[in-house]
């Protein structure tokens, strides 16, 4: 794989959307550590948003790096800060990856997830496409608006199959469809005003700096601490597991050599049903505390979520011919490095949840 910089090839200003987060953070920290670029980085620091991970990278890249890192807290949907804040940054490439991204959330409080989701996108696209009409020569052949999206706008699969750039959308829960809805706006705004889009759908993300109510971590957490360790119904729903620096490889592949106009599917080769997840975690919960074994005792299944998806499976074949990219991590190491880490990180778990004011308890089960 060619080295962040050599992607890069002059792109100097990079707009990252939604960089105070999981995902949008990691991209962050690489643009950071491995170019010379200057990261505008627009979140409107939500409950998931964090900049500790950033923060520590510049502190040990020095003093004079702090100026590569602009953060300016705003929301999306407020039409007006969005074209303050392009104007301002005058991008080479955007990366769009502000989202509400948890599918239980998205049950009790469908509302945000329009909002951020589908009026944000709308209002990024719109300010970018001004954006891009101003530049000329290099600046405007080279230039990009990345949309980083999910594989869960094409619904769920049977036993056998995976999901392709060719998949029919098939949006099953209030996430999902907002995700599917801001896709079609991209896709709309390169056809009808010659954007030049590049799409990423992915599939579940994992590793250090997650905000602790993901399956992992929440996981992780509740079992070091002794606490019941929720399984949704049978457990056997199948997710794609792609470790988070991996998927940031493929970012920067897909944002600065894709093709304009192109969607390429990403996954880990990973996939692994909630039950096996879970029950390895424990058994490596057992490794590293083993006066509370077996943590899988802590197990108790629950209600499934409404309208679970059954299976989700990724063929990266396209992005693998066409870009060179593979994954680095396979579930197995990457699960046992993730599950080390919040380990060792219990402390910063415990202040980010406490600052959201989110006690671990689950969420979506009721409309608000």
């Amino acid at each position: 794989m060619p080295t962040e910089a050599e992607l890069l090839k002059g792109r100097s200003r990079i707009l990252v959307t939604g960089g105070a987060g999981f995902i949008g953070g990691a991209v962050v920290r690489r643009l950071l550590q491995k170019t010379d670029a200057t990261v505008f980085n627009l979140d409107k620091m939500g409950y998931a948003s964090n900049l500790d991970s950033i923060e520590a990278v510049l502190a040990d890249l020095g003093p004079t790096s702090h100026t590569r890192h602009q953060l300016q807290k705003l929301d999306l949907s407020d039409q007006m800060a969005v074209d303050a804040a392009v104007e301002a940054a005058d991008p080479d490439l955007v990366m769009h990856l502000a989202a509400e991204s948890h599918v239980d959330r998205s049950i009790s409080e469908p509302g945000v997830f329009i909002q951020s989701n589908i009026n944000g996108t709308y209002n990024i696209l719109q300010a970018v496409l001004s954006h891009y009409d101003s530049l000329e020569g290099q600046r405007r052949k080279q230039f990009r608006f990345h949309h980083i999206s999910t594989d869960e706008v094409f619904g769920s699969l049977g036993a056998t199959g995976s999901f392709s750039e060719a998949t029919a959308y098939d949006p099953r829960s209030p996430y999902s469809a907002s995700k599917a809805a801001s896709d079609h706006l991209v896709n709309a705004w390169h056809h009808t005003f010659g954007l030049p889009v590049v799409m990423t759908n992915c599939s579940n993300n994992y590793g250090p700096w997650q905000f602790p109510e993901k399956l992992i971590p929440l996981v992780t957490l509740k079992g070091a601490e002794g606490e019941s360790i929720p399984l949704y119904g049978d457990g056997l729903n199948i997710r794609d597991w792609l470790y988070v620096e991996d998927h940031v490889d493929a970012l920067l592949l897909a944002a600065c050599r894709g093709e304009a106009g192109s969607n390429y599917c990403i996954g880990g080769h990973g996939e692994t049903t909630n039950k096996e997840i879970v029950h390895a975690i424990c058994s490596q919960l057992d490794e590293h505390q083993p006066w509370n074994s077996p943590h899988s005792n802590l197990i108790t299944k629950v209600t499934d979520r409404p309208g679970h998806d059954r299976r989700y499976a990724i063929n990266s074949s396209l992005i693998s011919a066409k870009l060179g990219w593979k994954p680095r991590h396979n579930i197995q190491e990457g699960l046992r490095a993730t599950v080390k880490w919040y380990l060792e990180h219990k402390g910063w778990c415990h202040a980010v949840r406490k600052r959201a004011g989110y006690d671990g308890s689950r969420q979506g089960l009721t409309r608000q």
